[in-house]
């Protein structure tokens, strides 16, 4: 046998045997009849030997032929299997998700997302893994996962990652007993003698803040150093301090004694969604971006910041 079998002749044998007859496998198969016919010649030319005798006017499958129907039903089955997985795939509904993200939105925002984006689609599987942007970084670099969310500020770039920076507004915010809470907006003049939480110094979002204070010949009141605004809420909600964190962050802790309102001049917390650029992204993995940047809109800074 020089020429390889095409699954389509394999497809015609299976069905004439399952249906009996040229005519309702041809049916089956939406083909003509004669389709049918050349299909089968073909095959038993290819294959070296009959496919079917007449056995009282009807057409039985040869020895030959039912010693290869096993393997063809496996096949039929596993073809079948595939255009099932490959429709799945292309309605979203089937594959993976690997996302990297910072520790913060492994604990906040993130769940809620990826809670109503599979609900939708439950034969998708994901993979969180939260960790710090240089290790995300790498993690996109050596293409482990589909896409990451990181620390807009710190991301220094690198030419095998894309990235998309998101500004998200920020907020102080304090104990809903607080005096600030009679203010429409907070000032670094406002906070001069407060007990402020905030992210490691080392950070350029931290420098963003200090600037702000330095603006206004304000001495910044360091207090706590925090990594994540999920940390600084629980201590305010505590009734330790106040902090100028995300307002996307800040929403989480209303009703558990947090107030918040909106910070002066205005200091972005800057987002980055990451994937590989080598790695080709699935459909899946380009809507679950879009899903997750649509998430953040009520939270995006104007384009006029202060």
């Amino acid at each position: 046998m020089s020429t390889p079998l095409r699954p389509r002749q394999l497809e015609a044998l299976h069905a004439v045997v399952a249906h009996g007859s040229m005519t309702r496998a041809s049916q089956h198969l939406n083909i003509s009849q004669p389709a049918v016919s050349r299909l089968l010649a073909d095959l038993s030319a290819d294959l070296g030997f009959a496919l079917f005798e007449r056995r009282d006017g009807q057409l039985a499958p040869t020895p030959e032929a039912r010693a290869l129907l096993p393997d063809i039903r496996r096949l039929m089955e596993l073809l079948e299997r595939i255009s099932e997985t490959s429709r799945n795939l292309t309605e979203r509904r089937a594959g993976t998700l690997r996302i990297a993200c910072l520790p913060g939105f492994a604990v906040s925002h993130l769940p809620q997302v990826l809670a109503g984006f599979l609900r939708e689609r439950p034969g998708v599987r994901a993979t969180i893994e939260p960790d710090r942007p240089d290790r995300i970084l790498e993690w996109m670099v050596g293409e482990q996962f589909d896409l990451g969310i990181t620390d807009g500020f710190e991301f220094t770039g690198h030419p095998a990652v894309e990235h998309e920076a998101i500004d998200l507004r920020t907020v102080c915010v304090f104990p809903q007993a607080s005096p600030l809470a009679g203010l429409q907006t907070v000032t670094p003049g406002d906070l001069a003698d407060a007990q402020l939480i905030h992210t490691r110094r080392t950070t350029p979002y931290f420098r963003e803040v200090e600037a702000a204070f330095n603006a206004r010949s304000v001495a910044m009141p360091s207090f706590i150093e925090a990594r994540q605004f999920t940390t600084a809420c629980e201590l305010v909600c505590a009734g330790v301090g106040v902090a100028i964190i995300s307002e996307l962050d800040a929403v989480k802790y209303t009703g558990r004694g947090l107030a918040f309102r909106p910070f002066r001049p205005a200091v972005a917390h800057r987002l980055a969604l990451v994937r590989p650029v080598h790695k080709q992204a699935s459909l899946l993995t380009l809507d679950f971006m879009e899903t997750f940047v649509d998430s953040l809109r009520p939270y995006v800074m104007a384009s006029e910041r202060r």
